[in-house]
């Protein structure tokens, strides 16, 4: 048996064993035990596929050879020979699928995700342009068939967002979203600009995969809430209950505010979800960075001053600096057709992944 053939059989056993854990009772009375295992045995479901197909094609081109072996009729050899030869074909292209599947995933990946999005340089275009991205991803989940809920948000004085910080929930949110974390720089005559020059201008851009009550153990003893009324542009009152949340997390230091909400209770639910995901931020960090170092597909959540994609109007260009990709589809790009960029950027990153797994 083959090294891949034998770890391939570990794997389908690890998953026959999920399998039947699944299923005892004191394991389906511990939630958090059985979500991870729910998780691990879904996860290998692809490679316990591959595997089955695997063994099936290597069972074929043992037989054939021994067919060819022992067949004296000249005809039907030949025959034995041309589908050997479809078999290896075969064979040599599931494991190259296969290395693929075994490289280790990001184990958030699957996961729901907060994006923030942020004005930078460039006054209150970098505002608008903050505003274009967030429709930007509005397009895109639409066709995803994904959810999006804003958390917090603070308009600019002439349109879109000083900033805005919503939630994305769907299938595999994360594993496609994380590719739009950095610095997005946009180069247009801004609809302020009365002598038709050529401005620059950027938005940051933070995904982060969402955190559940089971990744972090969060003691209500170390919030700190304060409820106050909330407040519009220029500091009226937009009403006059104490409807808005402020959570303190007082070993971190970590502050959130929502008020976006008329009532407590949902801003009281929103800012915890906001406060869980940075408190698991801090703890993922050390991963996102390992990653960001060694993948130019990737940028760290810690490190808002890469540049990773500029979009020029004059040209009707894209650029991903990331890849060198350049595409001439601005229009339908913030009309959400972003999918195939991210897609290129995933196929880059996994040959980076395999030539680091053959290196080592």
């Amino acid at each position: 048996m083959n090294n891949l053939l034998e770890k391939l059989e570990a794997i389908y056993n690890r998953w026959l064993a999920i399998a039947e854990e699944i299923s005892l009772p004191d394991v389906m009375s511990d939630m958090k035990r059985y979500i991870k295992l729910n998780k691990d045995y879904k996860d290998l479901q692809p490679v316990v596929e591959a595997y089955k197909e695997y063994k099936n094609v290597i069972e074929n081109i043992i037989n054939t050879k021994e067919i060819i072996t022992v067949e004296k009729d000249d005809d039907f050899r030949e025959m034995a020979k041309a589908e050997l030869d479809l078999f290896i074909e075969k064979r040599d292209q599931l494991e190259e699928d296969i290395r693929l599947l075994l490289l280790p995933s990001d184990p958030q990946d699957g996961k729901n995700a907060q994006v923030e999005i942020r004005a930078g340089s460039g006054g209150d275009e970098a505002s608008i342009f903050a505003g274009d991205l967030y429709r930007m991803y509005q397009h895109f989940c639409d066709q995803k068939g994904w959810k999006i809920e804003v958390l917090s948000m603070t308009e600019g004085t002439v349109g879109g967002f000083k900033e805005i910080v919503f939630e994305i929930s769907g299938d595999g949110v994360y594993g496609l979203m994380k590719y739009e974390s950095g610095v997005h720089r946009v180069q247009r005559v801004p609809q302020t600009e009365s002598q038709g020059r050529v401005h620059t201008s950027a938005a940051s851009v933070v995904v982060l995969p969402e955190a559940d009550e089971f990744d972090i153990d969060l003691k209500q003893s170390d919030i700190r809430k304060d409820t106050y009324c909330s407040s519009g542009p220029g500091g009226q009152s937009v009403n006059t209950t104490y409807s808005a949340v402020r959570l303190t997390h007082v070993p971190s230091g970590i502050v959130v505010a929502i008020q976006d909400e008329k009532s407590q209770l949902k801003n009281l639910e929103k800012a915890m979800k906001v406060l869980r995901t940075r408190l698991f931020e801090m703890e993922y960090q050390k991963y996102l960075d390992d990653v960001a170092s060694k993948r130019k597909t990737m940028v760290s959540s810690g490190d808002r001053s890469a540049k990773i994609r500029t979009y020029n109007y004059p040209q009707n260009r894209v650029t991903d600096h990331r890849i060198n990709l350049t595409m001439y589809n601005l229009i339908g790009f913030m009309d959400g057709a972003i999918e195939d960029t991210i897609q290129a950027l995933q196929v880059a990153e996994n040959a980076e992944r395999l030539k680091a797994a053959v290196e080592i």
